[in-house]
């Protein structure tokens, strides 16, 4: 439900007034979803946070709504009553206990859907480009399970799919940020695709848009990026800190590569993943990108500053 006759109406100047809606953003508190909130919340939206447990993180209030506990339409009704939209914003990068993919990623994902049909709620869900259903890793082929789930569950939900997301405060954009300033960089030399970096503010106004958009001008599928596409050693140039010396790119042997991600998964350790990995070896680049449309501008460009030459070992040069 976008507009309710009981829902207050607000208006910049010289612009057509919009609705004020109460917005339901799950995993609020995470790296995607506080930008979500303050980006309804600039818009003048009532916003309500449902995390894996309740509690007090400033003004807001979590409310307890974890996803792996409520995987039937039955568990969401309560949740649904009084909201006229919810922003799905929950992933984990890897299972922990009875937080699985399958449960956080498919079958919540789901029932949510369904309920959100049943009282006409708007669905916005933050998946993620690259996922298919030959993917080696059970984190890929478990996001693109869910996208099927909730496009069976409810045709008018939008899925919105982000490329590489950078800012502050996410814990892979950190670790990245971290990388670039290394004075010697290990690159896996499969990781060939090419990247089109967003900024994770943009991503935020882009879903508050989408939210509040009139349902006929919204698409079911939104694929999203930065101005400019790049392969990962280029990007980590880009965000390296100006002035310092050019670091050393250097290849990783593919077999090296892929063990070193298996062993970062079964230590939980830093955002390098198996699912990155295979995500790394292809391109992570909208086939149409919609952010200058949603956004009313270009999207901002990776790093401001003019990034130095790296020195690249031979290896990582015949394997771009």
């Amino acid at each position: 439900m976008l507009q309710r006759p009981d829902r207050a109406t607000g208006a910049g100047a010289g612009r057509k007034a919009r609705p004020i809606m109460r917005v339901l953003v799950l995993g609020g508190r995470g790296f995607i979803g506080r930008h979500v909130v303050a980006a309804l919340l600039a818009r003048g939206h009532q916003v309500e946070i449902g995390g894996r447990r309740a509690r007090v993180a400033g003004e807001l209030p979590v409310h307890e709504l974890a996803l792996h506990r409520r995987v039937q339409p039955a568990d969401w009704q309560d949740a649904l009553r009084a909201v006229d939209a919810v922003v799905n914003c929950v992933g984990i990068l890897r299972e922990r206990w009875a937080q699985t993919y399958a449960r956080v990623h498919c079958d919540a994902p789901a029932a949510l859907a369904a309920a959100c049909a049943a009282r006409g709620v708007r669905l916005v869900h933050v998946s993620a480009l690259g996922l298919s259903a030959d993917a080696r890793s059970r984190f890929i082929r478990s996001k693109w399970a869910g996208e099927q789930a909730i496009r069976a569950a409810n045709e008018h939900a939008i899925v919105v799919r982000p490329s590489l997301l950078d800012g502050e405060g996410g814990f892979g954009a950190r670790w990245i940020r971290r990388v670039a300033q290394w004075p010697v960089q290990p690159l896996p030399g499969a990781a060939r695709g090419q990247i089109a970096a967003l900024q994770v503010s943009e991503l935020g106004e882009v879903i508050a848009a989408l939210v509040a958009a009139p349902a006929a001008d919204c698409p079911r599928e939104v694929e999203l990026g930065g101005p400019e596409a790049m392969p990962m050693g280029k990007l980590l140039l880009r965000l390296r800190a100006h002035g310092r010396a050019a670091p050393l790119q250097i290849a990783l042997p593919c077999w090296m590569a892929r063990i070193g991600s298996h062993v970062c998964d079964l230590l939980h350790f830093s955002p390098f993943s198996f699912g990155h990995l295979e995500l790394m070896s292809r391109a992570n680049v909208p086939a149409v990108n919609a952010a200058a449309h949603w956004l009313g501008r270009a999207p901002a460009a990776l790093g401001a500053a003019p990034a130095p030459p790296a020195i690249v070992s031979p290896a990582l040069k015949a394997a771009r």
